[in-house]
Protein backbone atom coordinates (compact mmCIF):
# COMPACT_ATOMS: atom_id res chain seq x y z
CA UNK A 1 0.00 0.00 0.00
CA UNK A 2 2.66 2.46 0.85
CA UNK A 3 4.19 1.90 -3.00
CA UNK A 4 0.80 2.77 -4.09
CA UNK A 5 0.62 5.77 -2.37
CA UNK A 6 4.20 7.13 -3.11
CA UNK A 7 3.29 6.55 -6.77
CA UNK A 8 -0.29 8.72 -6.06
CA UNK A 9 1.72 11.21 -4.21
CA UNK A 10 4.44 11.43 -7.48
CA UNK A 11 1.95 11.38 -10.35
CA UNK A 12 -0.03 13.96 -8.60
CA UNK A 13 3.02 15.96 -7.84
CA UNK A 14 3.66 15.90 -11.66
CA UNK A 15 0.35 16.55 -12.17
CA UNK A 16 0.60 19.83 -10.56
CA UNK A 17 4.18 20.90 -12.04
CA UNK A 18 2.41 20.63 -15.31
CA UNK A 19 -0.23 22.70 -14.71
CA UNK A 20 1.25 25.76 -15.23
CA UNK A 21 1.09 24.35 -19.36
CA UNK A 22 -2.45 24.91 -20.62
CA UNK A 23 -3.66 21.35 -21.34
CA UNK A 24 -6.55 20.47 -23.07
CA UNK A 25 -7.92 17.17 -24.15
CA UNK A 26 -10.48 15.22 -26.98
CA UNK A 27 -12.10 12.44 -25.08
CA UNK A 28 -14.18 10.30 -27.68
CA UNK A 29 -15.68 6.85 -26.97
CA UNK A 30 -15.43 4.59 -29.76
CA UNK A 31 -18.70 3.34 -30.11
CA UNK A 32 -19.47 4.13 -33.40
CA UNK A 33 -17.92 7.21 -36.18
CA UNK A 34 -16.18 10.36 -35.32
CA UNK A 35 -19.20 12.52 -35.49
CA UNK A 36 -19.00 16.27 -36.63
CA UNK A 37 -20.02 17.46 -33.49
CA UNK A 38 -17.02 15.49 -32.01
CA UNK A 39 -14.75 16.85 -34.68
CA UNK A 40 -15.79 20.66 -33.76
CA UNK A 41 -14.48 19.89 -30.20
CA UNK A 42 -11.40 18.19 -30.99
CA UNK A 43 -10.70 21.58 -33.12
CA UNK A 44 -11.75 24.14 -30.66
CA UNK A 45 -9.44 21.66 -27.78
CA UNK A 46 -6.75 21.90 -30.40
CA UNK A 47 -7.12 25.56 -31.11
CA UNK A 48 -7.30 26.52 -27.66
CA UNK A 49 -4.11 25.02 -26.38
CA UNK A 50 -2.11 26.27 -29.77
CA UNK A 51 -3.53 29.65 -29.03
CA UNK A 52 -2.26 29.31 -25.36
CA UNK A 53 1.01 27.33 -26.23
CA UNK A 54 -0.09 25.03 -24.24
CA UNK A 55 -0.36 21.03 -25.62
CA UNK A 56 -3.37 19.10 -26.86
CA UNK A 57 -4.39 15.71 -25.59
CA UNK A 58 -6.34 12.59 -26.83
CA UNK A 59 -7.90 9.89 -24.35
CA UNK A 60 -9.91 7.25 -25.74
CA UNK A 61 -12.37 6.62 -23.56
CA UNK A 62 -13.17 2.68 -24.15
CA UNK A 63 -13.78 1.13 -20.56
CA UNK A 64 -17.51 -0.03 -22.62
CA UNK A 65 -15.82 -2.70 -22.94
CA UNK A 66 -19.03 -4.30 -25.16
CA UNK A 67 -19.37 -1.47 -27.13
CA UNK A 68 -15.86 -0.02 -27.65
CA UNK A 69 -14.59 -1.37 -31.08
CA UNK A 70 -10.77 -1.39 -32.49
CA UNK A 71 -12.42 -0.57 -35.76
CA UNK A 72 -14.14 2.69 -34.04
CA UNK A 73 -11.18 3.49 -32.65
CA UNK A 74 -8.97 3.50 -35.50
CA UNK A 75 -12.23 5.41 -37.13
CA UNK A 76 -11.29 8.21 -34.77
CA UNK A 77 -7.85 8.30 -34.71
CA UNK A 78 -8.01 8.21 -38.91
CA UNK A 79 -10.53 11.28 -38.79
CA UNK A 80 -8.47 13.47 -36.43
CA UNK A 81 -5.42 12.86 -38.29
CA UNK A 82 -7.43 14.08 -42.07
CA UNK A 83 -8.25 16.71 -39.61
CA UNK A 84 -4.62 17.83 -38.88
CA UNK A 85 -5.65 17.79 -35.23
CA UNK A 86 -2.51 15.80 -33.75
CA UNK A 87 -2.02 15.18 -30.36
CA UNK A 88 1.21 16.75 -28.60
CA UNK A 89 1.16 12.84 -26.54
CA UNK A 90 0.59 9.46 -27.67
CA UNK A 91 -3.24 8.82 -27.24
CA UNK A 92 -4.42 7.44 -22.86
CA UNK A 93 -6.55 4.73 -23.35
CA UNK A 94 -9.09 4.72 -20.43
CA UNK A 95 -9.09 0.98 -19.97
CA UNK A 96 -5.78 0.53 -19.17
CA UNK A 97 -6.10 2.94 -16.12
CA UNK A 98 -8.59 1.22 -13.82
CA UNK A 99 -5.74 0.35 -11.29
CA UNK A 100 -5.31 3.63 -10.84
CA UNK A 101 -9.08 4.42 -10.95
CA UNK A 102 -9.52 2.06 -8.05
CA UNK A 103 -6.57 3.65 -6.49
CA UNK A 104 -8.22 6.75 -5.90
CA UNK A 105 -11.81 5.09 -4.77
CA UNK A 106 -9.77 3.49 -1.96
CA UNK A 107 -8.08 6.81 -0.98
CA UNK A 108 -11.58 8.19 -0.55
CA UNK A 109 -12.59 5.43 1.16
CA UNK A 110 -9.84 5.55 3.26
CA UNK A 111 -10.41 9.39 4.30
CA UNK A 112 -14.40 9.15 4.65
CA UNK A 113 -15.27 11.01 1.91
CA UNK A 114 -16.81 7.67 0.00
CA UNK A 115 -18.31 4.62 1.55
CA UNK A 116 -18.88 1.09 0.57
CA UNK A 117 -22.75 0.71 -0.66
CA UNK A 118 -24.69 -3.16 -0.87
CA UNK A 119 -27.72 -1.58 -2.11
CA UNK A 120 -29.03 -4.53 -4.76
CA UNK A 121 -30.72 -3.35 -8.05
CA UNK A 122 -34.10 -4.49 -7.11
CA UNK A 123 -33.32 -1.66 -4.06
CA UNK A 124 -32.63 0.40 -6.02
CA UNK A 125 -35.87 0.32 -8.13
CA UNK A 126 -38.24 -0.12 -5.16
CA UNK A 127 -36.54 2.97 -3.72
CA UNK A 128 -36.91 5.33 -6.76
CA UNK A 129 -40.72 4.09 -7.43
CA UNK A 130 -41.49 4.76 -3.84
CA UNK A 131 -39.84 8.29 -4.35
CA UNK A 132 -42.05 8.63 -8.06
CA UNK A 133 -45.12 7.94 -5.81
CA UNK A 134 -44.28 10.07 -3.10
CA UNK A 135 -43.37 13.10 -5.64
CA UNK A 136 -40.01 13.09 -3.92
CA UNK A 137 -36.38 13.27 -5.75
CA UNK A 138 -35.49 9.95 -7.26
CA UNK A 139 -31.83 10.93 -5.70
CA UNK A 140 -30.22 7.75 -4.36
CA UNK A 141 -30.33 7.68 -0.21
CA UNK A 142 -28.25 4.99 0.34
CA UNK A 143 -29.17 3.55 3.89
CA UNK A 144 -25.13 2.53 3.64
CA UNK A 145 -23.69 5.58 3.93
CA UNK A 146 -23.88 5.76 7.61
CA UNK A 147 -23.92 2.34 8.28
CA UNK A 148 -21.03 0.40 9.69
CA UNK A 149 -19.40 -1.51 6.65
CA UNK A 150 -18.79 -4.50 8.83
CA UNK A 151 -22.61 -5.42 8.89
CA UNK A 152 -22.65 -5.68 4.89
CA UNK A 153 -23.68 -9.14 3.46
CA UNK A 154 -20.51 -11.65 4.06
CA UNK A 155 -19.52 -12.75 0.49
CA UNK A 156 -20.95 -10.06 -1.68
CA UNK A 157 -18.46 -7.57 -3.01
CA UNK A 158 -20.22 -3.90 -2.59
CA UNK A 159 -20.13 -0.23 -4.63
CA UNK A 160 -18.17 2.39 -3.73
CA UNK A 161 -20.55 5.62 -3.46
CA UNK A 162 -19.18 9.37 -3.77
CA UNK A 163 -20.47 11.30 -0.24
CA UNK A 164 -21.23 14.00 -2.31
CA UNK A 165 -22.09 17.21 0.63
CA UNK A 166 -26.09 17.65 1.32
CA UNK A 167 -26.33 21.29 1.92
CA UNK A 168 -25.01 24.11 0.15
CA UNK A 169 -24.66 24.45 -3.60
CA UNK A 170 -22.31 23.40 -6.30
CA UNK A 171 -21.38 26.77 -8.92
CA UNK A 172 -19.20 26.10 -11.89
CA UNK A 173 -17.68 29.08 -13.75
CA UNK A 174 -18.49 28.00 -17.13
CA UNK A 175 -15.87 29.67 -19.55
CA UNK A 176 -18.79 29.35 -22.53
CA UNK A 177 -22.30 29.50 -19.91
CA UNK A 178 -21.07 31.81 -17.29
CA UNK A 179 -21.99 31.22 -13.71
CA UNK A 180 -24.19 27.86 -13.32
CA UNK A 181 -25.39 26.58 -9.92
CA UNK A 182 -26.72 23.90 -8.65
CA UNK A 183 -28.14 23.01 -5.56
CA UNK A 184 -26.25 20.01 -3.44
CA UNK A 185 -30.00 18.49 -2.57
CA UNK A 186 -30.11 17.47 -6.10
CA UNK A 187 -26.87 15.41 -6.18
CA UNK A 188 -26.86 11.86 -5.26
CA UNK A 189 -23.96 9.96 -3.60
CA UNK A 190 -22.93 8.34 -7.08
CA UNK A 191 -21.04 5.33 -7.76
CA UNK A 192 -17.60 5.13 -8.34
CA UNK A 193 -15.97 1.60 -8.72
CA UNK A 194 -18.96 -0.50 -9.61
CA UNK A 195 -18.84 -4.31 -7.27
CA UNK A 196 -17.36 -6.05 -9.82
CA UNK A 197 -14.33 -3.27 -9.41
CA UNK A 198 -14.79 -1.64 -12.68
CA UNK A 199 -14.86 2.62 -12.22
CA UNK A 200 -18.00 4.16 -13.93
CA UNK A 201 -17.40 6.99 -16.51
CA UNK A 202 -17.93 9.90 -14.52
CA UNK A 203 -15.42 8.63 -11.70
CA UNK A 204 -12.95 7.54 -14.32
CA UNK A 205 -13.04 10.89 -16.59
CA UNK A 206 -11.82 12.97 -12.77
CA UNK A 207 -9.02 10.75 -12.55
CA UNK A 208 -7.77 10.72 -15.95
CA UNK A 209 -7.96 14.59 -16.46
CA UNK A 210 -6.47 15.18 -12.99
CA UNK A 211 -3.66 12.40 -13.62
CA UNK A 212 -3.14 14.18 -16.96
CA UNK A 213 -2.73 17.75 -15.69
CA UNK A 214 -5.69 18.84 -18.01
CA UNK A 215 -6.55 21.97 -17.30
CA UNK A 216 -9.44 23.40 -19.36
CA UNK A 217 -12.28 20.82 -20.48
CA UNK A 218 -13.70 21.75 -23.26
CA UNK A 219 -16.76 19.26 -24.23
CA UNK A 220 -20.42 19.75 -25.32
CA UNK A 221 -23.14 21.22 -22.90
CA UNK A 222 -24.85 17.91 -22.72
CA UNK A 223 -21.94 17.06 -20.35
CA UNK A 224 -22.80 19.88 -18.27
CA UNK A 225 -24.84 18.33 -15.72
CA UNK A 226 -21.93 15.55 -15.67
CA UNK A 227 -20.00 18.39 -14.24
CA UNK A 228 -21.38 18.82 -10.92
CA UNK A 229 -20.99 15.47 -10.08
CA UNK A 230 -17.73 15.15 -11.08
CA UNK A 231 -16.93 18.23 -9.01
CA UNK A 232 -17.18 16.13 -6.16
CA UNK A 233 -14.69 13.80 -6.47
CA UNK A 234 -12.18 16.81 -6.53
CA UNK A 235 -13.23 18.00 -3.84
CA UNK A 236 -13.22 15.04 -1.77
CA UNK A 237 -9.67 14.45 -2.92
CA UNK A 238 -8.48 17.97 -2.55
CA UNK A 239 -7.69 18.40 -6.11
CA UNK A 240 -8.08 21.70 -8.01
CA UNK A 241 -10.48 21.17 -10.42
CA UNK A 242 -9.61 22.28 -14.47
CA UNK A 243 -11.92 25.10 -15.88
CA UNK A 244 -14.80 24.00 -17.71
CA UNK A 245 -16.59 25.12 -21.08
CA UNK A 246 -19.13 24.06 -22.42
CA UNK A 247 -19.77 24.36 -26.01
CA UNK A 248 -23.23 23.80 -27.52
CA UNK A 249 -24.32 21.17 -29.62
CA UNK A 250 -25.02 21.44 -33.40
CA UNK A 251 -28.47 21.15 -34.78
CA UNK A 252 -30.23 20.83 -38.05
CA UNK A 253 -31.57 23.88 -40.00
CA UNK A 254 -34.70 22.65 -38.48
CA UNK A 255 -33.21 22.93 -35.10
CA UNK A 256 -33.64 19.52 -34.43
CA UNK A 257 -30.42 17.20 -32.70
CA UNK A 258 -28.23 16.51 -36.21
CA UNK A 259 -28.69 13.15 -37.80
CA UNK A 260 -28.78 10.93 -40.68
CA UNK A 261 -31.52 12.49 -41.74
CA UNK A 262 -30.08 16.25 -42.08
CA UNK A 263 -26.90 14.55 -44.56
CA UNK A 264 -23.89 13.30 -43.77
CA UNK A 265 -22.65 13.66 -39.95
CA UNK A 266 -19.49 11.90 -39.68
CA UNK A 267 -16.69 13.05 -40.26
CA UNK A 268 -15.04 10.60 -42.73
CA UNK A 269 -18.44 10.41 -44.46
CA UNK A 270 -17.72 14.18 -45.61
CA UNK A 271 -13.96 12.82 -46.56
CA UNK A 272 -15.55 10.55 -48.93
CA UNK A 273 -18.48 13.22 -50.20
CA UNK A 274 -15.13 15.27 -51.77
CA UNK A 275 -14.34 17.79 -48.98
CA UNK A 276 -11.20 19.09 -47.87
CA UNK A 277 -10.46 18.98 -44.48
CA UNK A 278 -9.23 22.51 -43.70
CA UNK A 279 -12.37 23.65 -45.52
CA UNK A 280 -14.34 21.68 -43.10
CA UNK A 281 -12.30 22.86 -40.38
CA UNK A 282 -12.92 26.32 -41.21
CA UNK A 283 -16.68 25.45 -41.61
CA UNK A 284 -16.51 23.70 -38.11
CA UNK A 285 -14.60 26.71 -36.16
CA UNK A 286 -17.56 29.62 -37.64
CA UNK A 287 -20.01 26.92 -36.39
CA UNK A 288 -20.96 28.63 -33.06
CA UNK A 289 -17.69 30.74 -32.97
CA UNK A 290 -17.35 34.25 -34.50
CA UNK A 291 -14.69 36.87 -34.72
CA UNK A 292 -15.53 39.69 -37.26
CA UNK A 293 -16.61 39.48 -40.66
CA UNK A 294 -13.88 36.91 -40.97
CA UNK A 295 -15.17 33.60 -43.16
CA UNK A 296 -12.22 32.16 -44.40
CA UNK A 297 -9.12 31.58 -42.28
CA UNK A 298 -6.32 29.54 -42.56
CA UNK A 299 -5.22 27.03 -39.50
CA UNK A 300 -2.46 29.65 -38.48
CA UNK A 301 -5.02 32.18 -38.30
CA UNK A 302 -7.52 30.52 -36.02
CA UNK A 303 -4.62 29.23 -33.74
CA UNK A 304 -3.86 33.37 -33.67
CA UNK A 305 -7.50 34.21 -33.02
CA UNK A 306 -9.37 31.43 -31.19
CA UNK A 307 -10.12 32.05 -28.31
CA UNK A 308 -13.13 31.32 -25.89
CA UNK A 309 -14.80 34.49 -25.43
CA UNK A 310 -16.05 34.26 -28.89
CA UNK A 311 -17.69 31.10 -28.52
CA UNK A 312 -21.75 31.70 -28.52
CA UNK A 313 -24.30 29.47 -26.57
CA UNK A 314 -26.56 28.80 -28.49
CA UNK A 315 -27.25 25.96 -30.69
CA UNK A 316 -25.02 26.42 -34.15
CA UNK A 317 -27.68 24.97 -37.09
CA UNK A 318 -25.22 23.02 -39.89
CA UNK A 319 -25.70 24.72 -43.14
CA UNK A 320 -24.74 22.01 -45.54
CA UNK A 321 -24.65 24.78 -48.93
CA UNK A 322 -22.36 26.92 -45.93
CA UNK A 323 -19.76 24.61 -46.35
CA UNK A 324 -19.67 23.51 -49.90
CA UNK A 325 -19.40 26.91 -50.74
CA UNK A 326 -16.86 27.08 -48.59
CA UNK A 327 -15.22 24.19 -49.54
CA UNK A 328 -15.49 25.48 -53.00
CA UNK A 329 -12.89 28.27 -51.98
CA UNK A 330 -10.40 25.77 -50.18
CA UNK A 331 -11.12 24.09 -53.53
CA UNK A 332 -9.94 27.05 -56.09
CA UNK A 333 -6.71 27.73 -53.76
CA UNK A 334 -5.53 23.99 -53.61
CA UNK A 335 -2.21 23.38 -54.87
CA UNK A 336 -2.78 21.90 -58.50
CA UNK A 337 -0.62 18.71 -57.61
CA UNK A 338 -2.92 17.72 -54.74
CA UNK A 339 -5.98 17.81 -56.80
CA UNK A 340 -4.98 15.91 -59.70
CA UNK A 341 -4.00 13.08 -56.93
CA UNK A 342 -6.89 12.95 -55.80
CA UNK A 343 -8.86 13.24 -58.71
CA UNK A 344 -7.10 10.43 -60.00
CA UNK A 345 -7.46 8.65 -56.63
CA UNK A 346 -11.28 8.91 -57.25
CA UNK A 347 -11.37 7.99 -60.44
CA UNK A 348 -9.53 5.07 -60.31
CA UNK A 349 -12.58 3.34 -58.16
CA UNK A 350 -14.36 3.57 -61.45
CA UNK A 351 -14.98 0.67 -63.64
CA UNK A 352 -16.50 2.73 -67.22
CA UNK A 353 -12.45 4.65 -67.52
CA UNK A 354 -9.63 3.47 -69.04
CA UNK A 355 -6.16 4.58 -67.57
CA UNK A 356 -3.35 4.77 -69.44
CA UNK A 357 -0.06 6.80 -69.28
CA UNK A 358 -1.51 9.84 -70.38
CA UNK A 359 -4.39 9.78 -67.72
CA UNK A 360 -2.46 11.90 -65.08
CA UNK A 361 -1.03 14.22 -68.07
CA UNK A 362 -4.52 15.04 -68.84
CA UNK A 363 -6.31 15.84 -65.40
CA UNK A 364 -3.37 17.73 -64.31
CA UNK A 365 -2.99 20.05 -67.89
CA UNK A 366 -6.82 20.57 -67.52
CA UNK A 367 -7.19 20.88 -63.52
CA UNK A 368 -6.70 24.67 -63.19
CA UNK A 369 -10.17 25.06 -65.71
CA UNK A 370 -11.42 22.34 -64.17
CA UNK A 371 -11.43 23.58 -59.78
CA UNK A 372 -13.05 27.13 -60.64
CA UNK A 373 -16.72 25.38 -61.42
CA UNK A 374 -15.88 22.49 -58.60
CA UNK A 375 -17.61 22.78 -55.49
CA UNK A 376 -16.48 19.38 -53.90
CA UNK A 377 -13.35 16.77 -55.32
CA UNK A 378 -16.22 14.36 -55.87
CA UNK A 379 -17.73 16.66 -58.30
CA UNK A 380 -13.70 17.55 -59.41
CA UNK A 381 -13.82 14.06 -60.56
CA UNK A 382 -16.66 13.82 -62.09
CA UNK A 383 -15.69 16.61 -64.22
CA UNK A 384 -12.32 14.94 -64.92
CA UNK A 385 -13.95 11.86 -66.11
CA UNK A 386 -14.05 12.21 -69.85
CA UNK A 387 -10.81 12.86 -70.32
CA UNK A 388 -10.26 9.23 -69.40
CA UNK A 389 -13.27 8.09 -70.95
CA UNK A 390 -12.34 5.33 -73.92
CA UNK A 391 -13.83 5.73 -77.07
CA UNK A 392 -16.57 5.24 -78.05
CA UNK A 393 -18.03 8.11 -75.70
CA UNK A 394 -21.29 8.40 -74.15
CA UNK A 395 -23.12 11.00 -75.27
CA UNK A 396 -25.29 13.49 -73.31
CA UNK A 397 -28.78 13.72 -75.15
CA UNK A 398 -28.12 17.61 -76.11
CA UNK A 399 -24.60 17.18 -76.83
CA UNK A 400 -25.84 13.69 -79.34
CA UNK A 401 -28.29 16.46 -80.48
CA UNK A 402 -25.70 18.64 -81.51
CA UNK A 403 -24.00 15.77 -84.01
CA UNK A 404 -26.21 16.52 -86.76
CA UNK A 405 -24.74 15.27 -90.32
CA UNK A 406 -23.60 18.65 -91.34
CA UNK A 407 -21.76 19.18 -87.77
CA UNK A 408 -20.48 15.79 -88.82
CA UNK A 409 -18.66 16.67 -91.81
CA UNK A 410 -17.69 20.03 -90.48
CA UNK A 411 -16.01 17.96 -87.79
CA UNK A 412 -14.15 15.83 -90.63
CA UNK A 413 -12.65 19.36 -92.10
CA UNK A 414 -11.95 20.77 -88.42
CA UNK A 415 -9.72 17.27 -88.31
CA UNK A 416 -7.74 17.82 -90.75
CA UNK A 417 -7.19 21.39 -90.37
CA UNK A 418 -6.26 20.73 -86.14
CA UNK A 419 -3.89 17.99 -87.44
CA UNK A 420 -1.84 21.11 -88.89
CA UNK A 421 -1.97 22.79 -85.08
CA UNK A 422 1.01 22.75 -82.51
CA UNK A 423 -1.58 21.67 -80.13
CA UNK A 424 -0.54 24.43 -77.72
CA UNK A 425 -3.90 26.18 -76.04
CA UNK A 426 -2.90 29.13 -78.17
CA UNK A 427 -2.40 27.18 -81.48
CA UNK A 428 -5.83 25.62 -81.19
CA UNK A 429 -7.27 28.67 -80.30
CA UNK A 430 -5.79 30.28 -83.24
CA UNK A 431 -6.77 26.73 -85.61
CA UNK A 432 -10.14 27.05 -84.21
CA UNK A 433 -10.69 31.34 -85.02
CA UNK A 434 -9.22 30.65 -88.77
CA UNK A 435 -11.37 27.76 -89.28
CA UNK A 436 -14.26 29.76 -88.39
CA UNK A 437 -14.03 32.79 -89.99
CA UNK A 438 -13.06 30.24 -93.38
CA UNK A 439 -16.80 28.51 -93.29
CA UNK A 440 -18.29 31.84 -92.58
CA UNK A 441 -19.54 30.35 -88.97
CA UNK A 442 -19.35 32.24 -85.48
CA UNK A 443 -16.96 30.63 -83.19
CA UNK A 444 -19.81 29.04 -80.98
CA UNK A 445 -21.42 27.55 -84.06
CA UNK A 446 -17.49 25.41 -84.27
CA UNK A 447 -16.66 25.18 -80.79
CA UNK A 448 -19.98 23.24 -79.41
CA UNK A 449 -19.86 20.13 -82.12
CA UNK A 450 -16.23 20.10 -81.04
CA UNK A 451 -17.06 20.06 -77.33
CA UNK A 452 -19.90 17.27 -77.97
CA UNK A 453 -17.22 15.47 -80.22
CA UNK A 454 -14.35 15.64 -77.18
CA UNK A 455 -16.45 15.74 -73.68
CA UNK A 456 -19.80 13.39 -74.85
CA UNK A 457 -21.46 16.93 -72.90
CA UNK A 458 -22.47 20.20 -74.11
CA UNK A 459 -19.91 22.04 -70.88
CA UNK A 460 -16.58 21.60 -70.21
CA UNK A 461 -13.50 24.28 -69.74
CA UNK A 462 -12.55 26.21 -72.66
CA UNK A 463 -12.28 24.15 -75.73
CA UNK A 464 -8.83 24.84 -76.64
CA UNK A 465 -7.45 23.87 -73.17
CA UNK A 466 -9.48 20.87 -73.62
CA UNK A 467 -8.06 19.71 -76.60
CA UNK A 468 -4.86 20.68 -75.75
CA UNK A 469 -5.16 18.85 -72.58
CA UNK A 470 -6.93 15.36 -74.42
CA UNK A 471 -3.30 16.03 -76.59
CA UNK A 472 -3.25 15.38 -80.72
CA UNK A 473 -3.66 11.91 -80.96
CA UNK A 474 -6.67 11.64 -78.42
CA UNK A 475 -8.61 14.56 -79.91
CA UNK A 476 -8.39 13.60 -83.14
CA UNK A 477 -9.53 9.92 -82.76
CA UNK A 478 -12.68 11.41 -80.38
CA UNK A 479 -13.21 14.30 -83.79
CA UNK A 480 -13.11 10.69 -86.11
CA UNK A 481 -15.22 8.77 -83.81
CA UNK A 482 -18.07 11.65 -83.90
CA UNK A 483 -18.21 12.23 -87.47
CA UNK A 484 -18.41 9.08 -88.42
Amino acid sequence: MEAQAREFRETAGRATRRNMTVRTRFAPSPTGLLHIGGARTALFNYLFARHHGGQFLLRIEDTDRERSTAAATQVILDGLAWLGLTPDEPAVFQSTRQHRHAEVALAMLAAGTAYRCWLTADELREMRERALAEGRSTRVDSPWRERDPAEGPPGVNPAIRLKAPRDGETVVHDLVQGEVRVANTELDDMILLRADGTPTYQHAVVVDDHDMAITHVIRGDDHLTNTFRQLGIYRAMGWAPPRFAHIPLIHGADGAKLSKRHGAVSVLEFREQGFLPEALCNYLLRLGWAHGDAEILPRDEQIRLFDLDGVGRGAARMDYAKLTHTNGVYLRAADDARLSHETLRRLAHRTDLSFGTDAAHRVQALLPYLKERAKTLAELADSAAFLVHPLPLAFEPKAAALLTPEARLLLRDLGAALDGSDFSVAGIDAVLRAFAEATGKKLGQVAQPLRAALTGSTASPPIDATAAALGRAETLARIAAAAG
